[in-house]
């Protein structure tokens, strides 16, 4: 007979292995945050074309990462289980997996002026875009094999070698930045390419770090001996498990991507409003997706030991703390907008007063979601810890995509509201899509598991 955990150690150890997990997504996001805050200093086209190019890259990346991702559960798992060859077999291939994603992306981004050019959007905007992507569009590679060894870190509770490097790397990153994108301490001044630059050359960084920590920390696993030998049976697991998160990283990402094209068809000012008022919403994001990744973890575990009880209990405990972290987001997003807005512009900027103005009112529109957005990404993340991963799916693309886009498009265009229009219609998307998921987990997936 299992003892039963209580909640408040399901919230110790959630908040150990989540608090980790949360400073390395907020570091992760503010190598992209402090693009888009020094190229924001730097000229409002730069900013809009980092917004339009970073969201291409983002898609593909987050897409990708459905491998990476579905090394945690199988990781945390096989560990629950004792199967150390597993551990492995799994991660490798997940690193297969994504460096042939990394590559099918690539012809994509280098010659992705064309793809934006197509899109409606602004020709001199997608010409920067374009430069952006072309030297940014290789950090895919590096990028998705960091999130492997980030997913294996995670499942065996190694988070904060994570934290460190990811921080290390924010400050790499603005290193950069300041003398690429401004041209100081006498290098060239490249504008959104030194940003590119910038971000390829941390992602390069971070995986070495990351390998080199893996290799001497963890030698009982050796995950690079031998790491060119194919292993079929590992690489179909870890295909179909993360086929399914992929696309529903993509739905979800996508709904945001094409809010950007329709706010990108608004005008260059209202695009970059949103790029700022997305950015962020997306560092508050970084929280849940945090506890998220640690829902995934918790829940593989008890899935691997067949503990539904210590799986329900968790569940309830990591959702009452994203719902507590989201109720602190809408009242920051509710009294702070004009200062949260005003970070990412120069004070001399004569479009400064226009763009806040527009992302007030986004950032209104943004505390609305906040709670149902903190529901489906959680309800996400324990789905995934069970190893549920193709329901989901569906019920992301039709929530995102047969109701959001087009709610979006609706409030947005027919109905005159605009760039608040089309932000209410990702909020309907994400509304439908947390009712539908944990509706799944707590009907179905909370229940398949053994009460142990």
């Amino acid at each position: 007979m299992t003892t039963r955990i209580t909640y408040r150690q399901h919230a110790r150890a959630i908040l150990g292995l989540g608090l980790p997990l949360i400073g390395s997504h907020v570091a992760q996001f503010a190598i992209t945050l402090t693009d888009a805050v020094m190229l924001g200093w730097y000229s409002v086209e730069a900013l809009a074309a980092e917004v339009l190019g970073g969201t291409l890259f983002f898609v593909l990346f987050i897409m990708g990462s459905g491998f990476a991702w579905a090394v945690m559960p199988m990781v945390a798992s096989a560990q629950a289980a004792g199967n150390e060859t597993q551990i492995r077999r799994v991660t490798r291939m997940g690193g297969w997996a994504s460096v042939m994603f990394g590559l099918a992306c690539l012809p994509v981004m280098v010659w992705s002026t064309p793809v934006f050019l197509m899109l409606g959007q602004d020709a001199n905007v997608s010409v920067l875009a374009g430069q952006y992507l072309a030297i940014m569009g290789w950090g895919i590679l590096p990028a998705l094999l960091v999130m492997v060894l980030k997913s294996y870190l995670a499942a065996l509770e190694r988070t904060q070698v994570v934290l460190w490097v990811t921080m290390a790397a924010v400050g790499l990153n603005i290193l950069v930045n300041n003398a690429l994108i401004f041209g100081n301490w006498g290098f060239p001044e490249l504008g959104v390419r030194g940003a590119a630059i910038a971000s390829l050359t941390v992602n390069i960084a971070s995986l070495l770090a990351l390998a080199i920590y893996v290799a001497r920390a963890t030698p009982e696993h050796a995950l690079f001996q031998r790491i060119w030998r194919a292993d079929p049976e590992a690489l179909i697991s870890v295909f179909r498990l993360g086929w399914p998160i992929g696309i529903t990283n993509l739905a979800e990402v996508g709904l945001f991507a094409a809010s950007s094209v329709m706010m990108g068809w608004l005008g260059a000012l209202p695009l970059a409003a949103h790029g700022i008022a997305l950015q962020i919403t997306s560092v508050m994001f970084m929280v849940h997706m945090g506890l998220s990744n640690a829902a995934t973890v918790r829940a593989g575990q008890a899935h691997g030991r067949g503990n539904g009880q210590a799986l329900r209990d968790g569940a309830a405990v990591v959702l009452v703390l994203s719902f507590v972290a989201a109720a602190v987001t809408v009242c920051l997003f509710l009294a702070l907008p004009e200062p949260l807005m005003g970070l990412f512009m120069s004070p001399d900027d004569p479009d400064r007063p226009a763009v806040i103005g527009i992302g007030v009112g986004l950032l209104a529109a943004a505390a609305l979601f906040q709670l149902v957005d903190a529901g489906q990404v959680m309800a996400l993340g324990l789905l995934r810890g069970v190893q549920d991963t193709r329901v989901p799916m569906v019920i992301a693309a039709l929530s995102y995509w047969a109701i959001g886009v087009p709610a979006s498009y609706v409030l947005g265009f027919a109905l005159g509201l605009e760039g608040i229009g089309i932000w209410l219609g990702l909020a309907i998307g994400l509304a439908c899509a947390a009712v539908f998921m944990l509706a799944r987990f707590w009907g179905w997936s909370a229940r398949g598991v053994s009460a142990g």
